[in-house]
């Protein structure tokens, strides 16, 4: 089992959801988050004041995936969010030790 965790750029989340869901991902969660990589921010200018804007508005996706999936969820991810221009992200693959559904009990693969 992976968890694949995505940082992408908020007007690509329902292209991203829907290549997800194309590839067999049943649940995701959606987070907004603020960041910033390489670009380190930008400046913007507000009545008549330049200012620095060093947190930009992301939106972190997380989708627990069975390990078989998770190179089709990544591929998903890239192919959807992808732009060509700085800061479209970036995607994390993580192991996922256990797993357990609470209302059922059911646990790891089951779980997902």
């Amino acid at each position: 089992m992976k968890i694949v965790m995505a940082i992408i750029k908020p007007f690509k989340l329902d292209e991203v959801r829907d290549a997800l869901t194309s590839v067999g991902v049943e649940g995701i969660t959606v987070t907004e988050v603020k960041g910033y990589g390489r670009q380190k921010g930008h400046t913007e200018i507000y009545r008549g004041a330049e200012y620095a804007v060093s947190f930009l508005p992301k939106i972190k996706i997380e989708a627990a995936v069975p390990a078989d999936r998770a190179d089709a969820a990544v591929e998903a991810i890239v192919g959807a969010a992808k732009t060509g221009q700085i800061g479209d992200g970036k995607v994390f693959v993580f192991d996922i030790e256990r797993a357990v559904r609470i209302r059922t009990g059911e646990a790891d693969a089951q779980a997902l």
